[in-house]
């Protein structure tokens, strides 16, 4: 009996051990490729891929719209609104900025609470919607290397590649990349693509309301490409027109 208790004991660790390896060979992994999209851009990102699929169930010859453009011929514009609608800390966090991730859990924890006293009274929800704290970086981890599928895996791992990522690039270099992978249509990848898409124009001509416009349409760019210009859209691109000026781009 004791013997077979030793036998289970050491498959147990041999399992542990193997998950463990697994898991360190994964991260070397990303770190590798990390390293790797510090010097060269990607041609195609997961995301594009989740995208191009999905276009070509409606469409068999349907192609992504994406351009890379370098950092110095993308607008300042644009670079500004970026980070004052996603990340206004973007340089000065190490990845992570627990001061937005303190503040989008105080407030949705709020707004929840509100909705529930709401729906027990039999009242309409109070207005609202929940905060988001993912950084540029962390933004950047999910568009370059994972998918948009959420589970607590996806965010985990997220976070460790947004370290690496700091470690090894420059401010700079997240911030052009995050420009180039970001999605602004469906369909619609990076800086040139949604410049041209929406406005007709190349991304170094991005007027300072058109960039604040591309950067409210970040959170959810597939429901404005369907619907339009909402009024919710104007009132968000005004704020962040008015912010760009105080917004700090490497």
């Amino acid at each position: 009996m004791a013997k077979r208790r030793f036998c289970w004991g050491k498959l147990l660790l041999g399992v542990v051990l193997g998950t463990l390896l697994f898991f360190l060979l994964v991260q070397v992994g990303f770190a590798i490729q990390v390293a790797y999209y510090s010097v060269f851009n990607p041609r195609i990102t997961p995301v594009m891929q989740e995208s191009l699929v999905q276009l070509r169930r409606e469409r068999p010859d349907a192609q992504l719209q994406y351009q890379w453009v370098p950092y110095d011929q993308i607008s300042d514009n644009l670079k500004r609104a970026v980070v004052a609608a996603e990340d206004s800390r973007f340089t000065q966090h190490f990845g992570v900025d627990w001061e937005a991730v303190q503040s989008a859990w105080e407030h949705n924890r709020e707004l929840a609470r509100r909705r529930a006293e709401a729906a027990a009274a039999g009242q309409a929800p109070p207005a609202g919607v929940m905060r988001g704290a993912s950084t540029i970086t962390q933004q950047t981890a999910k568009n370059l290397f994972l998918t948009n599928q959420r589970s607590y895996w996806r965010k985990g791992q997220e976070l460790l590649i947004a370290w690496m990522m700091e470690l090894i690039m420059s401010k700079e270099r997240i911030l052009e990349l995050y420009l180039n992978v970001a999605e602004w249509g469906h369909g619609v990848f990076g800086a040139q693509a949604a410049a041209r898409h929406h406005f007709q124009t190349d991304a170094s001509q991005l007027s300072t309301r058109q960039a604040a416009q591309l950067a409210a349409r970040l959170p959810n760019p597939r429901f404005y490409d369907e619907r339009g210009v909402t009024r919710y859209l104007n009132a968000r691109t005004n704020t962040l027109q008015a912010r760009q000026r105080h917004a700090v781009i490497p």
